[in-house]
């Protein structure tokens, strides 16, 4: 069972306030490593964050992309760098906290000091607007007349959409054929070419194509349900507690010290406070939950503890 949380909203704030005196300010420019390549969903809401962050802080946030080995590249990197405040990382769940469960890493979540989280998208099951399966219920049927013989896409082994399906499958007793793909682009090509039947993705990657008539979902996996998808319900509401999704957040090398971190927390919550970003974050389904640094780590943890719970009973390698 992978058991998550509710999406919180904050109230916008019109003004940054003015810095308090002995306040941590950066003199120079800083380095935001995104983990996963330029152009894709993490890279575009880093890149918009960073713009924002510019504004609040008095410096440039240039982004620096090292993707590769599932972000462990990028992961490692910001791992290491210098605990100054002057670089920062954007860090996704689950691989943050499964890579190291799954190999040998140069990074553990402990190497980490946590700013914020930003982003936390839920998962969902899709299928093409003409299936004939109309709803989660059907969708069951189907696959305990057909064990093992139903594929669904996801965006690769061991992503949130993989681990969200494992736990489906032992919550319902089914099972499935997991299809995977390098992203969720090639997943929805394949959903709508009808080389699958059904797609696992998070909610932000198919509401564009629900409103174009393409896609349906079936089911969607946040704590309660995200607003532009009001009208689907949540697998716990349908009976199965599995709650999974993306969370993407900030994060320093571990030893940062308290004042730069106070700083860089609340220059992320500004940013996810202000009118202006959030009409971006509208723009891009950005479904955002903002969490400060303790909570953020408690959070992870928590993630941490059932991940390892689910490998334990079953490793994701195929």
């Amino acid at each position: 069972m992978i058991a998550r949380r509710s999406l919180l909203a904050a109230p916008g704030l019109l003004a940054t306030p003015a810095l308090a005196q002995g306040e941590w300010r950066p003199d120079k420019s800083l380095t935001m490593i995104v983990a996963f390549a330029a152009g894709g969903g993490t890279d575009a809401a880093a890149r918009t964050i960073a713009r924002f962050m510019e504004k609040d802080l008095g410096q440039p946030v240039v982004v620096l992309n090292r993707p590769g080995a599932g972000g462990e590249i990028g992961f490692t990197e910001l791992a290491r760098a210098r605990p100054d405040g002057l670089t920062i990382g954007f860090i996704n769940t689950p691989h943050i906290v499964t890579l190291p469960m799954e190999r040998r890493t140069r990074f553990r979540l402990e190497d980490f000091s946590l700013i914020g989280n930003i982003v936390d998208d839920p998962g969902g099951l899709w299928v093409r607007a003409d299936s004939e399966i109309r709803d989660f219920a059907a969708l069951l049927a189907a696959a305990r007349a057909r064990p093992g013989a139903i594929g669904y896409g996801t965006t690769g082994v061991g992503s949130d959409d993989h681990l969200a399906m494992m736990a489906l499958e032992r919550a319902s007793g089914t099972s499935f054929l997991h299809v995977p793909f390098g992203g969720s682009a090639q997943v929805k090509q394949n959903l709508i070419s009808r080389a699958i039947p059904l797609a696992v993705m998070n909610v932000a990657e198919g509401v564009n194509e629900v409103r174009q008539g393409v896609l349906r979902p079936l089911a969607q996996m946040g704590a309660t349900r995200w607003e532009p998808l009001g009208d689907v319900p949540t697998l716990k509401e349908l009976g199965f507690d599995v709650v999974e999704g993306s969370m993407r957040g900030m994060a320093a090398p571990a030893g940062l010290p308290p004042e730069i971190l106070a700083r860089l927390s609340l220059s992320i919550r500004r940013t996810v406070d202000d009118p202006d970003f959030k009409a971006s974050a509208t723009q891009q389904n950005l479904p955002l939950r903002f969490l400060g640094p303790a909570e953020y780590l408690a959070e992870l943890r928590g993630l941490q503890r059932n991940y390892q719970s689910l490998w334990d009973q079953h490793p994701w390698r195929e």
